[in-house]
């Protein structure tokens, strides 16, 4: 498997494990079939291993740390996250560090980031010094590279990229998202100061390993052999700047396809990059509702979340992806639903795409009802 090389010339796998989405048992981690999905990973060359402190309910430090137990430390490199959204205190920041190293059962964490990084959570980061918090660890070996991942608008990027010399950076990415959150603006940011760049998303939690078949076989035209999930993961990890991609790997198959297109990985070629520009129109065309999620609509006086509610019903109507969509709406509160709207119009008058908001919400509430239906 092809590696990429950090600050410090030291190497890592050009394919990381996402480690927020092993298989369950019970509402925990089947940690037999976890494990093996891990032993598959790091026999095949993947060496970078990303999990965080919330995952799978704060299981899967621990469990990733059982796992590294028996490993040659030096062989791997493992990534967490401090969970900026959680912290109140200095305090908060110094226990929960110490909870994550107890919890990996190691004394050093390879790639710490502050997690999660929005406007409102990086002024919670510097009220509660965690940048200083964590440089102090830094310097005593606690932690090896220091960096933060992040989910806001580019303005938001720029300002904490520029804040600091960061080691690197995370940021959501893939071919349907290149204007998405920090994009391909963050990415030639990035690469401009040459900071390595950690990629997540590359597959759109598995939207993009399941096309409908019209965007499916213009891929096939040019690559008959390959997954659409291949194609994704060689489309992210060919951009320049890019230290390793992330694929939260749920079977032993998407472990072999994942390793499979970086083994060795094939830049892609100008035909390629024409069928990808072809899938993204073809999808395109299939967008519900055409919402940028600038929210001049919100608030909403019935407390319905209308962007993020268009965003859900987007992806289903684009990708047909019944799972992500129904995690996504699970994770809306009840007033944010879209039933709950009283059809007051405020939201049309504040509109400048003049969408026809009412109407389309009565639309989502339909199937998104439907969706619970079918569970």
């Amino acid at each position: 498997m092809e590696q990429r090389f950090n600050r410090n010339k030291e190497a890592v796998s050009v394919l990381g494990y996402g480690c927020m989405r092993f298989p369950t048992k019970g509402g925990a981690i089947d940690r037999h079939a976890s494990k093996k999905l891990l032993d598959l990973a790091y026999e095949s060359g993947v060496t970078y291993f990303d999990t965080a402190y919330t995952y799978h309910d704060g299981e899967s430090e621990s469990f990733v740390g059982e796992w590294i137990a028996d490993k040659d430390r030096a062989s791997l490199t493992v990534a967490t996250k401090l969970p900026c959204w959680l912290i109140e205190t200095e305090g908060d920041v110094k226990r929960i560090f110490a909870e994550q190293l107890e919890r990996l059962g190691t004394e050093y964490i390879d790639y710490y980031l502050l997690h999660s990084l929005t406007k409102e959570t990086w002024e919670k980061a510097k009220a509660c010094k965690a940048l200083e918090q964590c440089i102090a660890w830094q310097k005593e070996g606690k932690i090896r590279h220091l960096g933060f991942s992040f989910h806001d608008e580019y303005e938001v990027f720029e300002e904490i990229f520029n804040y600091y010399d960061w080691d690197f950076c995370q940021i959501q990415f893939n071919y349907m998202d290149t204007e998405f959150q920090a994009g391909e603006k963050g990415l030639r940011l990035a690469r401009s100061k040459g900071v390595p760049v950690v990629i997540m998303e590359p597959v759109k939690g598995g939207s993009l390993a399941t096309l409908p078949a019209d965007a499916l076989a213009r891929l096939k035209q040019v690559r008959p052999d390959d997954s659409a999930a291949r194609w994704a993961i060689r489309y992210a990890a060919d951009q320049a700047g890019v230290l390793t991609v992330l694929s939260g790997m749920h079977t032993q198959e998407d472990v072999l396809d994942n390793v499979g297109a970086v083994s060795p990985l094939q830049p892609l070629t100008e035909a390629e990059r024409e069928a990808l520009g072809d899938v993204r129109n073809i999808l395109a065309e299939k967008i519900f509702i055409g919402c940028t999620g600038c929210g001049y609509c919100m608030p909403c006086p019935a407390g319905v979340n209308i962007p993020t509610v268009f965003s859900i019903a987007n992806i289903l109507a684009v990708y047909g992806n019944k799972k992500a969509v129904a995690w996504h709406v699970g994770n809306l509160q009840r007033r944010e639903l879209p039933d709950r709207c009283v059809e007051c119009g405020l939201c049309e008058r504040k509109c400048p795409q003049h969408l026809k908001i009412r109407s389309a919400l009565k639309i989502c509430a339909e199937r998104f009802a439907a969706l619970k239906e079918e569970e």
